[in-house]
């Protein structure tokens, strides 16, 4: 298949109509692509997961919750800027992107279209540094806006700050929905555990460099971005005990993936706090998951060399080709796979 590391290794031809721009009227409502270990591909519905998972399975669920970190205002100069909130520093700091116009200077305002002053204390690397008298929790809650992802061409609506969150978010601090998760539904997963199986969770808060389109040729040289992750000793307790049974770790999305191989990154699994840069890509030896679900991702992107690195590149890429064909939906609010490890 050529170069593994050519980023046009993992390009796909995708028809726009195919991108999701709205959740299944009812959670859960989706399809399911199955790879499985002789990459053979089944069409299921994510009902059907169940079946797929035996009594002692162990799903690693991501419990960040995504914060309604878009805000609007303008400069003190009058024009227009679109706020998106990264990563809170304190109460009253945060590092946020900021889009306008003409570019924002250091030690000058934003005004928020609600009144509230922000003064721009710092830039580091592509992010603003944010002072605020009123805390920025009680901004984003009170005048905040969920930050759908660019590839949803519409503006938000009130049924998308339930729809774009896992039923089990509880941490905040994504500005992104761990997407895989939004399948689920608080039915599914007692139903899961009344059949025997296992929930543990992890913590990664989601940031926009997830959209960050590569732009080398070579993605070995690409510079991943950061995002803070948790993995704790429960959940490595959980996934131990599962493996020594002999059963199955599932990883529901590639956010749960980075948790776990970033806590294993010595090559055992440890609890873990802090931030992570592990760029998974064809190559990586994969140490926890035996398993993973995940949406379909954009080509040419980090989450799909992942997908890619897990079970094996021509079989991905030979499902998407067949997820086309069908007529998956793709992306956040889109459909579902669920994929063995090929190593």
């Amino acid at each position: 298949m050529g170069n593994k590391f050519n980023l046009n290794t993992f390009d796909f031809v995708l028809p726009t109509e195919l991108i999701a721009q709205y959740p299944p009227i009812q959670r859960g409502a989706s399809r399911l692509l199955h790879l499985n270990i002789g990459n053979c591909i089944h069409d299921l519905l994510f009902q059907d997961l169940p079946q797929l998972l035996q009594p002692g399975d162990v799903l690693i669920l991501n419990n960040t919750k995504v914060l309604p970190a878009r805000l609007y205002g303008r400069k003190s100069s009058g024009g227009r800027v679109e706020i998106l909130i990264e990563r809170l520093q304190s109460l009253n700091l945060a590092l946020a992107h900021v889009r306008a116009n003409k570019p924002c200077r250091v030690n000058s305002c934003l005004i928020l279209d609600c009144g509230v002053k922000l003064q721009i204390l710092d830039k580091q690397a592509e992010l603003f540094q944010l002072h605020s008298i009123t805390d920025f929790s009680t901004l984003m809650q009170q005048y905040g806006q969920m930050p759908l992802p660019p590839y949803i061409n519409r503006n938000v609506e009130i049924t998308d700050q339930v729809r774009y969150q896992t039923v089990y978010a509880q941490k905040d601090g994504a500005i992104a929905a761990p997407t895989a998760g939004l399948h689920f539904t608080s039915e599914m997963l007692q139903q899961l555990q009344q059949f025997g199986i296992n929930i543990a969770y992890v913590t990664l808060h989601v940031g926009a460099g997830t959209f960050r389109p590569v732009r080398v040729t070579n993605v070995e040289n690409h510079v991943m971005h950061c995002e803070w992750c948790e993995v704790s000793a429960d959940t490595c307790k959980q996934i131990y005990d599962a493996h020594t049974r002999g059963n199955k770790v599932i990883a529901v999305g590639t956010t749960s993936m980075r948790s776990l191989e970033t806590a294993a990154a010595t090559g055992i699994l440890h609890p873990y706090q802090g931030e992570t840069q592990l760029f998974i890509r064809p190559g990586y030896k994969f140490k926890v998951a035996d398993a993973l679900i995940t949406n379909f991702h954009l080509p040419r992107s980090t989450l799909l060399m992942l997908v890619c690195a897990f079970s094996g590149t021509e079989a991905v890429l030979a499902a998407y080709r067949h997820a086309v064909e069908t007529q998956y939906r793709f992306f956040s609010y889109g459909d579902a796979m669920f994929l063995h490890h090929c190593p």
